[in-house]
């Protein structure tokens, strides 16, 4: 008689040596075969569904006509590219960091900070290029390929909520993609295609070189948020830098003019919010405000927060807690407690009617199955400010949750309107584009038209070496106006 564990070791080599068999397909741009377990059907379907999750998370930047420009210029790239067939669709993202990202099957997202710290559309299509070529050599299935593998034969259990997890994980599968990293060779042959659909469409190639000097010099310039910065998800050291310039020597010379594009480009950026916007929100040490809303919250100390569009979640560093609010829709407490329990595996811990900080909420207890196994326990909080009803979700898993309890319930009841002017009258900082009256220094400019951010920084900002640097009589030139103030406590990762 054989062993139940040799038959389920056979059964799992045959599992793997079928995905093997099934899953290979011929890579678009090397012609090779490559271990595929996502059709490209599949891979579109998954990227349509992330895209949602990401545009709901983030927000998308609210300029129709910036929207659309990084569109025509990401659009004529991937037509160039070996899958222009795929449904393709390029937007910028309302966050602060600077960074791009690509998702399965053709949906590509710039952030607003990567848009201000650009110089112009040569740069911007070295980055879209970037992204396209991750895209277009599918590099993100071969990465969810090789994760399926490895979960052959285990059975994964329904679950209700999501598992206590780090911030950057706390939204879903779509913004979990957002977080890939690529190793080495990935991130080498999307440079490499980046290039050539770069310069397939005539933009000066040699730009590439400097956004990867620019992103090298940006970690000053982010802001809060929980998303990584370029750095963190696009490893860009030196060697890739000289590398860019050796693919410029090699190609050679590039026939007519290379097309630069630094004047529309700067023009399009004019008037953007730079940095964090705090009419969305914003952190100060541990308090969190929302200024259009007019509330104010306190989250435990030390923890993980961030701020999205539909939710400012936070959770305890060892991963044994989460706090989560967002809005619960057009009803009343009482009816979003109802519609609470009547999920299936969520049991009630006693509810009660209360009152802090003027504001009236209904506070129930509850227990539920966590999605790795185990039970969370916590507090749902329905919460009514000015006609709209709130949802905040405090959980901790069993174990933790008699030492997480005080800091779970101190969070609810901390909730309350804000009255202070200075977060009700803030208002966001923009960029600036200024034409340079005669040859100056950077410091002599920033004397002349002062911004509102320090002088280092706006160096990187304009991709210069430093304060000492040299405008030449009649440049473009970006500044930042608005009040210049402390920076609110970044997001903790």
């Amino acid at each position: 008689m054989v062993p139940h564990s040799l038959l389920s070791a056979r059964r799992f080599v045959l599992l793997v040596a079928g995905a093997l068999v099934a899953g290979c397909a011929t890579n678009p741009v090397t012609g090779q075969r490559q271990l595929a377990l996502v059709s490209e059907a599949q891979e579109i379907s998954m990227g349509q569904e992330a895209a949602v999750e990401v545009r709901d998370s983030i927000g998308l930047v609210d300029d129709t006509t910036m929207q659309s420009y990084v569109s025509r210029v990401g659009l004529e790239l991937a037509s160039g590219s070996e899958r222009p067939k795929l449904p393709w669709a390029f937007a910028v993202v309302d966050d602060p960091t600077p960074n791009a990202f690509a998702l399965p099957g053709g949906f590509i997202f710039v952030t607003r900070g990567l848009m201000t710290l650009l110089d112009s559309e040569a740069e911007l299509a070295s980055v879209l290029g970037h992204e396209i070529g991750h895209i277009t050599a599918r590099h993100s299935v071969s990465m969810i390929s090789r994760q399926q593998l490895t979960q052959l034969g285990l059975g994964l259990g329904g679950a209700l909520f999501p598992e206590v997890q780090p911030v950057s994980q706390a939204l879903g599968a779509g913004m979990q993609l957002l977080f890939l990293r690529y190793g080495r060779d990935a991130e080498r042959q999307a440079d490499e295609l980046g290039f050539r659909y770069a310069r397939s469409a005539n933009y000066d190639v040699r730009e590439m070189a400097e956004v990867f000097a620019a992103l090298g010099r940006a970690s000053q310039l982010e802001g809060q948020s929980p998303l990584p910065n370029w750095l963190a998800s696009h490893p860009a050291p030196a060697d890739r830098i000289e590398a860019a310039r050796q693919r410029v020597a090699a190609a050679g010379p590039q026939p007519g003019t290379p097309r630069q594009g630094r004047t529309e480009y700067l023009e399009r950026i004019d008037d953007l919010i730079y940095g964090e916007n705090p009419r969305n929100g914003f952190f100060r040490d541990r308090v969190f405000y929302h200024p259009d809303l007019r509330f104010q919250m306190t989250m435990p100390a030390g923890w993980q927060t961030g701020n999205f569009a539909r939710a400012v979640v936070a959770a305890d560093p060892a991963g044994t807690a989460t706090i989560r609010l967002t809005l619960a829709g057009d009803m009343t407490p009482a009816q979003a407690t109802e519609r609470f329990f009547a999920q299936t595996g969520v049991e009630s811990a006693g509810s009660s009617r209360e009152t802090f900080n003027g504001i009236p909420a209904v506070v129930s207890g509850f227990r539920a199955t966590a999605e790795q196994g185990g039970t969370l326990q916590g507090y749902a909080a329905y919460l009514q400010h000015r006609g709209t009803t709130y949802q905040m979700l405090a959980y901790a898993t069993s174990a933790a949750f008699s030492r997480q309890e005080r800091a779970l319930t101190d969070t609810i009841r901390s909730f309350a309107p804000v009255t202070s002017g200075d977060v009700l009258n803030i208002q966001p900082q923009r960029i600036d584009i200024v034409r340079v009256p005669r040859q100056l220094t950077l410091a002599a400019f920033d004397k002349l038209q002062p911004s509102s951010i320090p002088l280092e920084t706006l160096a990187v900002l304009n991709q210069l070496d430093g304060p000492s640097a040299s405008l030449a009589s009649g440049s473009l030139v970006k500044r930042v106006v608005g009040d210049r103030r402390e920076p609110a406590t970044p997001a903790k990762r």
